[in-house]
């Protein structure tokens, strides 16, 4: 039930992380990476990826209060490599928290610029093996199926434990501001769609759920 509910009632559109384009063939996955996620050790991801060990720190500033994200990569190397890429280009700056379900997920990371999701939806990357679990407070990238990862991530909201055998692997956890990610405006739910927001990005979001709260800024500390 968490997975149908997870992986997308806008997989009801075709659409799932920034508007997936359908799933790779077995053929083209094996021809790059013949190992699967499980059979590939973190070192290795870690030295194909160009990530390190180190944590980081994100603050996220939104509109319900300030919220504070400890990135891992030893936990989701590849996760932990593209949250810092999108964060240092400010892809999150203004992106609306447009499904927040309570004891749940609150998800956000899609563009209020359409022709930025256009873009980003094209950039998929591999799955992570799953080290931590989807418990309250950790912070992990939406799927839609296998290496269909692009930007979209949910703060758990809820003990989401069931989702880790799908392969959802956390890549942080929120050490500020649990609190705040709790507090965000849920009332709308799931009705948000993604294949409009996609489409017509915030002017959609603005004009038919206006008390979304969002991300106003993000950055590395």
């Amino acid at each position: 039930m968490l997975m149908s509910r997870l992986i997308l009632w806008g997989g009801l559109f075709g659409l799932l992380i920034a508007g997936c384009m359908g799933a790779r063939t077995v053929s083209q996955t094996q021809k790059e990476d013949s190992k699967t996620p499980e059979k590939v050790s973190l070192s290795e991801i870690q030295q194909a990826s160009g990530t390190d060990n180190e944590p980081y720190l994100v603050r996220m500033e939104t509109t319900k209060g300030s919220v504070l994200i400890e990135v891992h990569p030893e936990w989701a190397p590849r996760g932990a490599k593209r949250f810092r890429e999108l964060v240092e280009m400010g892809f999150y700056d203004e992106c609306r928290f447009f499904r927040v379900v309570k004891d749940f997920v609150a998800q956000v990371g899609m563009s209020g610029d359409p022709a930025v999701n256009a873009e980003w939806s094209k950039k998929k990357f591999r799955d992570d093996p799953v080290i931590q679990s989807n418990k309250p407070g950790f912070v992990t990238f939406a799927t839609s199926g296998d290496d269909s990862r692009t930007t979209q991530f949910f703060f758990n909201i809820g003990n989401n434990s069931s989702l880790d055998r799908r392969g959802f692997a956390p890549f942080g956890k929120v050490i500020e501001g649990q609190e705040v990610i709790e507090a965000l405006y849920s009332r709308y739910g799931e009705q948000p769609q993604q294949d409009r927001i996609d489409r017509k990005g915030n002017a959609y979001l603005k004009s038919e759920f206006p008390k979304l709260d969002y991300i106003i800024k993000a950055t590395i500390e």
